[in-house]
């Protein structure tokens, strides 16, 4: 899922666009593989949001 998201925010610095709401989702990715969540899905947000 980062590695996607790395690839939009790379192509958005190329060309000059904004995306803060990816970063932030990145952001939130971030932490859950903090939390041991490197093999989860989508649903894993929950847990970030929930510690």
């Amino acid at each position: 899922m980062r590695k996607d998201l790395k690839i939009a925010m790379d192509e958005a610095k190329n060309n000059g666009s904004l995306l803060p709401v990816t970063e932030l989702v990145d952001k939130f990715y971030g932490e859950v593989q903090g939390l041991g969540g490197n093999r989860w899905d989508t649903s894993s947000l929950i847990k970030r949001f929930r510690k």
